[in-house]
């Protein structure tokens, strides 16, 4: 579930101008989108999943990756920009999550809200700066949504990042479906503000296999839905053991 809207999360992060840039500038991912894919995965599992040790050898490694990316109008330590990335790890997969298995009581909902946090407060951002209620998140959200700025130079880096760059044959086969479900799960404003084009006809299309697709996704048994969790962390374990800081 949390693969199938990566690229609609990663397209929300770079309507933020200081994400968007910082990562036009500096990311590799156009010609690496696979090793990229696997360090914000690696990310995701090792802070939520990982041992504390694991934990903090992957913070290292993020901060050391993110050191070189600043300029005049960015940096990549910047706790606002991190708590936007934060904000869509958490909304994205929630909101997944609960297309495909329906939604949470009260209870559990809240105690996903408080642990998605560390996304973002295991690196920059202050504790305190996580919104505070599920209702104050939602309000943040919302005014991230309709005051984000996506500029020709973000524009074009998306575009070309829906485009494969330079992505084995796998990912090029797969190419169309994952362009369509990344802009699929977009909200109508962000699809505008990239120039993504969607008609009624797209929202029938993607309204349909969204229907389908979970019905089949609650038949694959746990251990293969799991299966990517289970390699990133041995990948990442396989990797710390060997090289030690070196992810």
């Amino acid at each position: 579930v949390l693969f199938l809207g990566a690229g609609s999360t990663v397209l929300l992060q770079l309507a933020s101008p200081g994400v968007g840039h910082g990562v036009a500038d500096h990311s590799t991912t156009l010609g690496r989108p696979m090793d990229r894919l696997r360090t914000t995965m690696t990310y995701v599992y090792a802070v939520t999943l990982g041992t504390p040790e694991e934990k903090r050898a992957i913070v290292r490694m993020v901060n050391k990756a993110h050191a070189p990316v600043h300029a005049d109008t960015y940096n990549a330590f910047d706790p606002a920009l991190q708590l936007w990335v934060a904000a869509t790890l958490y909304k994205n997969g929630v909101d997944l999550y609960q297309r495909f298995f329906g939604e949470f009581d009260d209870e559990t909902a809240e105690r996903i809200y408080r642990q998605s946090a560390v996304y973002g407060t295991a690196l920059q951002v202050p504790e305190d700066s996580w919104p505070t209620s599920r209702a104050e998140f939602d309000a943040y959200w919302e005014h991230m949504i309709d005051t984000s700025v996506v500029d020709d130079q973000v524009r074009n880096y998306v575009h070309a990042l829906l485009g494969g760059g330079d992505a084995p044959l796998l990912g090029r086969i797969l190419l169309p479906l994952n362009r369509f479900v990344t802009v699929g799960l977009l909200p109508q404003t962000m699809r505008e503000k990239f120039e993504l084009p969607w008609n009624p006809r797209d929202q029938r299309r993607f309204d349909a296999f969204m229907r389908i697709l979970p019905t089949v996704y609650r038949l694959v048994p746990k251990t293969l839905r799991w299966a990517p969790a289970h390699y990133y962390l041995r990948d990442m374990r396989r990797r710390l053991k060997t090289h030690r800081h070196v992810i």
